[in-house]
């Protein structure tokens, strides 16, 4: 035989926006289920407590929805809750819980899993459903403005352990995201600015004329204007998708994350605050900190940085952490960040709004400044 035979793999990635997902007019839900012959498909819910908590009301609906749509699609339980935020990541019992109840509940590669909730909760799902029978189509439907616009509509699964964000995971391509507009009302105005620091970031990376809105629609924006608010989300979704599908390197093998600029250190300064930072307010303080770097190091101009600075600051974000003085900590996580990649370290920077290059090393010194910057008004 060959000693090398090529596996072309053809991946569908369906995402659609939407408003109020269990009205039962709406087709969207109803048609992510594919139809077959053998009758409606069985699926398992898990939803966020926050969801449950801000629409108190969902499951009866979710159950309405499945009984109206009952030709296409049944649930296979009622309901399952699952705990909101990073706690569902940083104990292995949430996992067993969705496994336990994959298991219980009898569901097969032809049935689906539905999660319902933030990043934390979409990734938690997602990685048992990811794992069990190697595989079981996975539709999320994300609850935030952060996984609206970015952790949800990617295709990576993941759980924290040895202290470590991610530690665990998987690439898996979702059977399709549901970005449910009407979701959004139940956040409150923290959740609801958090992800606006990952719009800046695809902003800063691929799209000026996106910077310049969100710069100047900030004050309006983390007033919760959704007017001004959603479309940033749309748009930011669709760069990460586009990233993702046509950036060339969908399953990270090469040294360079382009979408994770900012990041190294946000991963750090949650591991540190014991994950009390929440997701979005570390990537803002990790944009910052690189924003801060890159001017040190003559990468990129004032007059840009003070624009950055200053929209992150508009939107809400507090930028001057007092985690960042530990810097022997930070260190640390940068050295992270190059395992979890493999090979050299590799760091996207701006040079400018909507241009970035990668640098393969970091300066202490400049490092320790970048910090003092940032935490000179604290």
């Amino acid at each position: 035989m060959k000693p090398n035979v090529e596996i072309a793999l053809r991946l569908l990635h369906r995402i659609q926006f939407t408003d109020d997902a269990l009205a039962i007019a709406n087709p969207v839900l109803r048609d992510s289920f594919e139809s077959t012959t053998a009758g409606p498909v069985r699926v398992l819910p898990f939803v966020d407590e926050g969801v449950l908590q801000a629409f108190p009301d969902f499951s009866a609906r979710l159950q309405g929805y499945a009984d109206a749509h009952g030709d296409r699609m049944t649930l296979a339980t009622d309901v399952r809750p699952i705990v909101a935020g990073e706690a569902c990541k940083n104990d292995w019992q949430h996992v067993e819980q969705v496994l336990s109840a994959i298991n219980h509940h009898d569901i097969d590669r032809q049935s689906y899993i539905l999660a319902v909730g933030g990043g934390a909760v979409l990734d938690c799902v997602g990685f048992a459903a990811s794992i069990a029978h190697r595989g079981i189509r996975l539709i999320r439907m994300p609850s935030t403005t952060l996984a609206q616009g970015d952790a949800g509509i990617g295709v990576k699964n993941g759980v924290n352990a040895y202290g470590k964000k991610n530690f665990l995971g998987t690439f898996a391509v979702p059977h399709a995201v549901i970005n449910d507009i009407s979701l959004l009302a139940g956040l409150s105005s923290r959740q609801w600015r958090s992800g606006f620091s990952e719009s800046v970031k695809v902003a800063l990376l691929k799209d000026a004329a996106l910077f310049d809105r969100i710069a100047a629609d900030a004050e309006a924006i983390a007033a919760m204007s959704f007017e001004r608010g959603v479309p940033i989300i749309e748009r930011s979704a669709e760069l990460h998708v586009k990233h993702i599908a046509e950036g060339g390197d969908p399953f990270e093998l090469r040294n360079a994350r382009p979408l994770d600029f900012g990041h190294w250190s946000a991963h750090r300064l949650e591991t540190m605050s014991d994950y009390t930072l929440p997701h979005g307010e570390a990537v803002a303080i990790g944009i910052a900190l690189d924003t801060a770097y890159a001017r040190q190091v003559d990468l990129l101009g004032e007059h840009d940085a003070k624009r950055i600075f200053e929209c992150l600051a508009k939107l809400g974000f507090e930028l001057a952490n007092p985690l960042l003085e530990d810097v022997e900590s930070l260190w640390v996580g940068l050295k992270e960040f190059r395992e979890h990649l493999g090979g050299q370290l590799t760091l996207t920077l701006p040079t400018a709004i909507g241009r970035t290059v990668d640098v393969h090393e970091i300066d202490r010194e400049h490092l320790e400044r970048a910090i003092k910057q940032l935490t000179a008004d604290k």
